[in-house]
């Protein structure tokens, strides 16, 4: 059994909330900058140019990519033979975030009360938390900030099964279409298929945290990421919604089996300011 003292979680999530909010990921901007040549709209083309240059201010002026510093998700992969002490996980990865925030000047975007006096925490807590118990004695901490405007346009339906495949292509270029400017695109498609109703959102989620390129191991799911993605780019929303044919970066799929009766389908959608850093502890 390995003994991990919760203050290293903490420190982990602290640093991480800086690097994630300040630094895209190197997979993001090879997609840009390889984009521009495949965009048509001079517009569009112009868009991403301007977002590569300001990943290239962010990063080097440790600025944030956004104003929406979003609110803080954390996956936590949880070895079985790691023994945390020093106090409580989840007290320690919210004072990791209410750390990196403050002291990082990250906008603070958390409310309590969300129906009545949505009140500032102050300080972005709590994290939105997601904890896995995994083999071995290592612990995989990533964090990743998801800003209001994708979000918003975000969606889950209880399709039913005789709608089938289709019918799921259907409402993921749906909700694709209907976000149009206010995602930021172009965004990332994170889609969830099968499980529960709260099983699926978080398979959405979590297929946002795939390296942009990156094929899919199941050459079926391969093949239904690579249609929905045509699909979305023919909408002509375009980089900023402006027009064009770049209007996705990458579509990501995670399924689970399903009731007898159910098939769920989640989009979570995530704007070209595709952030998140992970480290292992």
């Amino acid at each position: 059994m390995r003994e991990l003292d919760v203050g290293r979680v903490s420190d982990a999530i602290a640093a991480l909330a800086v690097d994630a909010c300040c630094n895209l990921g190197e997979d993001v901007i090879r997609f840009l900058d390889q984009a521009i040549e495949r965009e048509k709209s001079e517009t569009g083309r112009d868009v991403l140019v301007q977002l590569l240059e300001n990943a290239r201010l962010a990063h080097d002026k440790r600025a944030p990519l956004c104003q929406d510093t979003g609110l803080a998700v954390v996956f936590l992969e949880v070895g079985q033979e790691v023994h945390f002490t020093g106090g409580d996980l989840e007290t320690a990865v919210n004072e990791g975030v209410q750390r990196g925030y403050t002291n990082g000047y990250l906008r603070k975007s958390a409310v309590a009360d969300p129906i009545g006096a949505r009140k500032n925490t102050d300080d972005n807590t709590p994290a939105m938390l997601h904890t896995r118990i995994v083999p071995g004695d290592k612990v995989r901490v990533t964090l990743a900030p998801k800003g209001g405007g994708a979000e918003n346009m975000s969606a889950l339906a209880m399709l039913k099964p005789s709608q089938g495949r289709q019918g799921a292509i259907d409402f993921i270029v749906d909700t694709v279409s209907k976000a149009g400017s206010n995602a930021c695109p172009p965004i990332i498609v994170g889609v969830g298929i099968g499980g529960t109703f709260e099983k699926v959102a978080y398979l959405a989620k979590h297929a946002l945290l795939r390296e942009v390129g990156s094929t899919n191991p199941d050459p079926r799911l391969a093949e239904l990421e690579d249609e929905i993605e045509r699909r979305c780019n023919l909408l002509g929303i375009g980089p900023a919604g402006l027009g064009g044919t770049i209007t996705v970066m990458d579509v990501f799929v995670e399924e689970l089996p399903a009731h007898i009766a159910s098939m769920p389908v989640a989009v979570n959608i995530q704007c070209n300011s595709a952030r998140h850093k992970r480290v292992i502890l």
